[in-house]
């Protein structure tokens, strides 16, 4: 992707079910669980990198040894980091005890980090949020090993200050208004309580307070916790949590907005936010993984069983869409047929802007995520000229000659790796001062690949702000002389915000929304900006779901391609020679490319729970009034 978005968590859970024993005679090594959470979240590291987390319980150890382990980093490189460190603890031990290796009971008992129950965490912060605080997992503490409660997940809450005053409400006095904080004491709350109730329940039944402990972690009833806790939340969310004495859960949104996939086995069970990081670390097979259904929680009790409990009731599905087109690793199965599928779609409309002249045109692609739609533009483009390779020939019939049909038949597509990525650069690439100079130079580009005469098809995944289009590849891509550049966007035009975890907050970053603002000066219909300031405040006072999407109507008067052609304009640099063509995906074809992940708001507008509505109208009076702040 061109335009960098950089909010997008990932979870990681790892339940080890058999004895540490077990593993050490199997696999060589007690550390197995400690392994798996590391490459897990090595694979998942494209979904966050400013900040990682590990968290693990060990099950049943006596009082006054350590069952819960925590490390997080905000380094450069925080998943090395925080494994940097576990593995440093672990070797200190070993130094100073040899005798562990063998001895895994003592081995568990006096190395932090061992334990049979993990939680990693990989994050990208919004606004700028990149304190040692804002890291997952959080942590609940209290003497009561059943209160304790350890919580990361992939999400975001449009609703976070009526979740606060909830929490105060109950009598809480959170520490700050974060959706994290909110959350964790949400479900604190109600486990507190649950936990209560049900030591007064057995001691009751006559049981002593010691006694009474392991019968709490048996009855305790995760599911209700959760239903209670999650009632009142508007978001997209995965919530992992782990609590003290070693019960686990995942909870999914009932929207199914954000992702969560899981295995199990007789040894291990597993949940991630992708598919293919779980084939990949247990070498399992595509229909060995499973997705966790919206509003439903897999739950695993510290006895090891596994119950998927209804928690909420599913809303319309409305799975992610960008998802499948940037975030998620492409070595998925079904994400990898889908991003050729977004590629094949949109040759149509290549084919229109380059007037049919495939002869004189050279496709190519923006590193690296767009590539897997690029394989799909290009195979579409194949069968179009075998189609007309087909219809030639049986033109001419039987007084064809060799040479024309040689001529004929070596026609084929011309493919050229034209942009280069120079990595490096983009992580030197810092300061506000000097950026729109070296933003100019992060990619590279192949002299002599393009003829004066040709067209430039390149495709990128998605373009959201087009600051990287305008300020670097129009003006690098115009050194190669082409006659007209074609940028071909596999995703939509973005137009609205997301509110449920990825950072695209604030309308005016939006490059659709300029040019549909353009669009209304140009036509002296600008005064709409205005009137839909007016509803926006209108409906301020409106509960949730009263609350209608307002900001709709700046797009209203405007086809995809008046817009398409207006933001062309606003990303033509000044002084390029090129003619410059901007070509987006229609919504209707990413719903044919990907048609179980149907979620769509930040294109069309139609967010899937009643907050995303309020955050639009947020987010326009935001910008109306000139305001930076968060829209929820």
């Amino acid at each position: 992707m061109s335009d960098a978005i950089k909010h997008e968590c990932g979870i990681a859970l790892v339940r080890l079910l058999k004895p540490l024993e077990y593993y050490k005679e199997k696999y060589g090594s007690a550390f197995y669980g400690i392994n798996k959470m590391y490459l897990m979240m090595e694979k998942q590291h494209n979904r966050g990198q400013d900040g990682a987390g590990f968290a693990s319980i060990k099950l049943d150890m006596k009082a006054g040894e350590r069952y819960m382990s925590r490390v997080r980093s905000n380094q450069q490189t925080p998943i090395q980091d925080i494994f940097n460190q576990i593995n440093t603890r672990i070797n200190n031990t070993l130094t100073e005890h040899p005798e562990y290796q063998n001895d895994i009971s003592a081995l568990k008992s006096q190395t932090p980090y061992l334990g049979e129950v993990m939680l990693g965490h990989v994050r990208y912060g919004t606004f700028g949020k990149n304190s040692i605080e804002s890291v997952h997992p959080f942590l609940r503490q209290n003497n009561w090993m059943h209160r304790n409660l350890i919580v990361a997940g992939n999400f975001n809450m449009t609703n976070v200050n009526e979740l606060f005053d909830n929490l105060v409400q109950l009598g809480q006095h959170p520490k700050e208004k974060a959706d994290t904080i909110t959350v964790m004491e949400k479900i604190g709350h109600f486990l507190d309580d649950a936990v209560a109730k049900l030591y007064k329940e057995i001691k009751k039944e006559g049981f002593t307070k010691m006694e009474a402990s392991p019968l709490i972690a048996e009855r305790l009833n995760v599911a209700k916790i959760l239903r209670k806790a999650a009632k009142n939340w508007d978001g997209g969310y995965a919530m992992a949590g782990l609590l003290g004495h070693g019960d686990a859960f995942v909870l999914r949104d009932p929207a199914g907005i954000r992702p969560a996939y899981y295995y199990q086995d007789d040894e291990v069970v597993v949940v991630a936010s992708e598919r293919p990081v779980i084939q990949t670390v247990f070498n399992v097979e595509f229909e060995d993984v499973h997705e966790l259904d919206p509003g439903k929680a897999i739950i695993i009790k510290k006895n090891g069983s596994v119950a998927f409990k209804k928690i909420l009731k599913p809303l319309e599905r409305k799975a992610c869409s960008f998802e499948r087109i940037y975030f998620s690793r492409g070595s998925d199965a079904e994400i990898y047929e889908e991003r050729k599928n977004l590629g094949r779609l949109l040759l149509p409309k290549i084919l229109e802007s380059v007037n049919d002249d495939l002869d004189n045109t050279v496709f190519s692609y923006i590193p690296n995520t767009a590539e897997t739609s690029f394989y799909g533009m290009v195979k579409q483009a194949q069968n179009y000229l075998n189609k007309r390779k087909e219809e030639l020939i049986l033109a001419e019939g039987a007084d064809i000659t060799k040479e024309r049909l040689h001529e004929i038949l070596s026609a084929r597509p011309r493919i050229e790796k034209i942009a280069i990525k120079d990595a490096k650069l983009r992580t030197f690439i810092t300061e506000d001062s000097s950026r729109d100079d070296l933003v100019a130079h992060v990619y590279d580009i192949t002299y002599g690949s393009v003829k004066p005469t040709d067209n430039l098809v390149i495709i990128d995944d998605s373009i959201v702000r087009g600051t990287t289009l305008k300020k670097s590849i129009l003006r690098i891509l115009d050194r190669l002389h082409p006659k007209k550049i074609v940028v071909v966007s596999s995703a939509p035009q973005i137009r609205y915000p997301d509110c449920y975890g990825i950072d695209m907050a604030r309308l005016e970053d939006l490059i659709a929304f300029r040019a549909a603002l353009e669009l209304h000066k140009d036509r002296n219909t600008y005064n709409i900006v205005e009137e839909v300031y007016e509803k926006c405040q209108g409906q301020i006072d409106y509960k949730d779901v009263d609350v209608i999407n307002v900001v709709k109507k700046i797009y209203e008067p405007f086809t995809d391609e008046e817009i398409s052609d207006k933001i062309s304009e606003l990303l033509s640099p000044e002084g390029i020679n090129a003619e410059v063509k901007i070509i987006y995906q229609s919504v209707d074809n990413l719903h044919k490319a990907c048609p179980h992940n149907l979620g769509d708001w930040y294109f069309t507008g139609d967010y899937p729970t009643p907050g995303g509505n309020r955050v639009v109208n947020r987010a326009f009076i935001n910008f109306f009034e000139g305001k930076k702040d968060r829209a929820y």
